[in-house]
């Protein structure tokens, strides 16, 4: 425990670090908010739970699609034009979403204002996780970096919602979607005011593809293990609810969902802490491999008791897998497409996520969230196979 406080106390240490944690954290929530709140506030618009899905899941497509563009210019022109615009737009678009009801905007209105307001969300974790390619070059310092970086995602995604739900008990859909405006409203700006951009690097004159980072064939590798990984992801997201829901206490899918965060964070502590002497190519599939098992064990089970522990256990591994695909991108990336590559990875996690949740909410329904927690297991095993090539291909960092 020493060398493990001793580890972090050094790290926390660098020039910046701390401030720099600090406004992702900040700046990031509205990645935890945003689906809750603008369900729930269209929802209540609408009447329609039907409605409001649609027009989220078109706010994440758009947002999935402007990813890589905005990436692209950043490399070439660095991040400031791009917040400059978006950090503007994206609060204008969500405002006009919030004050619907009062400016009496019909409900043809509201997709292309949820589709614009995808198209230009400022690419916070992108920038975030490029900003750790730049400020660390030594593969340790890198590894804790990014480790820490996935539990701060596990803690937008654990108190967002958190939050949400907790003004919806004593306030209103607009209230819950007016607090995620001033989250989204306030991302931009910290990052600008931050000491991000002291470290951060453009190449204006690298000459480039027009496929950019997607010529680099271990990138598509990569690329395809997160969708299939988080293909899982989406299928835990829905089995959880379904098996409260069969088990007549609904508010047990949120616990169990938080049991499965805490996991991750504790394991993405542990994992930015220890050294390996495996290349990262090697430790991917064996991590995908042995989180196949937990979640295999989701399907047998039919207490609670039995599940929330299986959850903690395979949380443990979710952060360090997702490390692991982060640093291989940061490897294999050429430093002229630092910032698409990460949106290529992030458009692939939403896709990923998205279809799990639409297939496991059919195979919940048809046959019942065992079923959702098997294909959640056999995702697992299809990324550990899909990335098994890059085993033979670790020897340097693509140019």
């Amino acid at each position: 425990m020493r060398r493990f406080l001793t580890h972090y106390a050094a790290f926390f240490r660098h020039p910046d670090v701390p401030r720099l944690l600090a406004t992702a954290l900040v700046m990031r929530m509205p990645v935890g908010m945003m689906s809750l709140a603008m369900l729930m506030h269209l929802r209540e618009l609408s009447g329609s739970f039907a409605f409001a899905g649609g027009m989220v899941g078109t706010y994440l497509v758009a947002m999935a699609a402007s990813a890589p563009v905005q990436g692209r210019l950043i490399d070439r022109y660095g991040p400031r034009g791009t917040l400059l615009v978006t950090g503007a737009v994206q609060p204008l678009l969500l405002g006009l979403l919030l004050l619907a009801q009062p400016l009496h905007l019909a409900l043809a209105a509201i997709a292309p204002l949820a589709a614009l307001a995808g198209a230009f969300v400022p690419p916070m974790s992108v920038l975030t996780r490029t900003l750790w390619r730049y400020r660390f070059e030594k593969p340790d310092e890198r590894r804790t970096a990014f480790a820490i970086d996935s539990v701060l995602i596990e803690i937008n995604f654990t108190v967002g919602p958190a939050l949400i739900g907790l003004i919806l008990l004593v306030g209103t859909p607009a209230a819950a979607f007016g607090a995620t405006w001033v989250f989204a409203a306030l991302a931009a700006p910290l990052f600008l005011l931050s000491p991000a951009r002291r470290y951060w690097k453009h190449a204006p004159n690298a000459e480039r593809d027009l496929l950019g980072p997607l010529t680099e064939r271990r990138l598509l590798n990569v690329y395809a293990t997160s969708s299939a990984l988080t293909f899982a992801f989406g299928m835990l997201e829905v089995g959880y609810p379904g098996f409260a829901a069969r088990a007549g206490s609904p508010a047990l899918g949120g616990a169990l969902l938080a049991i499965c965060s805490i996991g991750s964070g504790v394991g993405g502590l542990a994992y930015g802490f220890m050294h390996f002497a495996l290349p990262l190519e090697r430790q991917l599939p064996r991590l995908l491999l042995v989180m196949a098992v937990p979640l295999a064990a989701h399907a047998l089970v039919a207490s609670a008791w039995l599940l929330a522990p299986l959850a903690l256990v395979a949380g443990f591994l979710i952060a360090p897998a997702l490390t692991a695909l982060s640093l291989l991108v940061t490897h294999y990336a050429p430093e002229r497409y630092a910032t698409e590559a990460f949106t290529w990875m992030s458009t692939c996690v939403v896709i990923g996520v998205g279809a799990g949740m639409a297939v496991g909410g059919q195979l919940v329904d048809a046959v019942g969230p065992w079923a959702a927690f098997a294909s959640a297991a056999g995702a697992g095993v299809l990324a550990a196979i899909v990335s098994l090539p890059l085993r033979r291909s670790h020897a340097a960092p693509a140019e």
